[in-house]
């Protein structure tokens, strides 16, 4: 066993949550040490601006090494404008100079369910990027949601991408949660994240649930009756966790559907205006009631967003 999946291997149960973590961290120490920000967001005209913009930052991050990039995708509505952005560039051979660099990894995942349901996010992604795509990148990772070993996996996952030194571009969109908050990835409100914790084990919600069906079908994912009858009897969500946010070189937050999901005004309100304390204790309970604060502790971050998640 390599020393990565040892370290890993550090678990803490908060309630039914599994949080893989790294040894000897002090929670209170990071989030002393972390700087709160104010979130500066742009506001662009269409989906695909926003898509458009998103390619901008892949394409700076190429010009900034000469070396392969990491890049963790968003799934569900946010993404969308940027990976058929990107299928149509795979078919012809315009961007493949940049393709050939990328090594993608997705960010969560309802588990356990068959790798062939619509309702995953890998599916997804590959009604949008196309066969071609993935032929010519570096390499497309995902997590394994049909294991009888989920949290071996996930270990398994996370050793997976930082073997590889490091996220470039950590693509994150911000999920509605009860009274304003929010989750990145899966990370829940009271789910106990620290933020030393790479990677979680999540036991799924019916409001979960409803909220990845609903965001699947409003962006006209194919599915079954059958594959939201299998969507429907996930346990876990697989998900990475905020220190795997945190030390991503950058984070752009893409967010395009509040017309589809009107809540999300409300909760990217509270991510704008929510003071931060500074007393670390403090500091964590306001990130475990709302996970979405975790990016405004980020030293990078581009909010990308449509006109209509301002309005009333």
């Amino acid at each position: 066993m390599s020393a990565t999946i040892q370290q890993a291997e550090r678990r803490r149960v908060v309630g039914g949550n599994i949080w893989l973590c790294r040894p000897g961290v002090d929670d209170s120490k990071s989030l002393r040490d972390l700087k709160a920000r104010k979130l500066a967001y742009e506001v662009l005209d269409s989906e695909e601006a926003v898509g458009s913009a998103m390619l901008e930052e892949i394409e700076a991050a190429a010009s900034a090494t000469q070396g392969d990039l990491v890049i963790v995708l968003l799934g569900g509505r946010g993404a969308q404008a940027l990976h058929r952005l990107l299928g149509q560039l795979a078919l012809t051979g315009e961007k493949d100079h940049l393709l050939k660099r990328l090594n993608l990894f997705t960010q969560d995942a309802l588990a356990p369910m068959s790798p062939t349901n619509g309702f995953s996010f890998v599916r997804d992604f590959e009604r949008l990027l196309g066969a071609a795509f993935f032929r010519k990148v570096k390499s497309f990772t995902s997590m394994r949601t049909d294991s009888e070993d989920l949290e071996g996996e996930l270990i398994g996952y996370f050793e997976n991408l930082a073997s590889l030194g490091g996220i470039d571009i950590f693509f994150l969109g911000l999920g509605p949660e009860a009274n304003g908050a929010s989750h990145l990835a899966y990370i829940k409100p009271e789910s106990g994240a620290g933020a030393g914790d790479y990677a979680g084990m999540i036991p799924i919600s019916s409001s979960i649930l409803e909220h990845h069906i609903a965001k699947f079908k409003a962006g006209a994912s194919v599915t079954s009756d059958a594959d939201e009858a299998e969507c429907r009897t996930a346990t876990h969500i697989l998900t990475l966790g905020p220190a795997t946010i945190l030390t991503a070189r950058r984070i752009v937050q893409s967010i395009v559907d509040a017309s589809t999901a009107p809540a999300k005004r409300e909760s990217f309100r509270r991510l704008l205006e929510t003071p931060i304390s500074d007393d670390p204790e403090q500091r964590a309970v306001q990130l475990d009631e709302n996970p979405g604060l975790w990016l405004r502790l980020h030293p990078s971050v581009r909010s990308l967003i449509l006109p209509d998640l301002l309005s009333a």
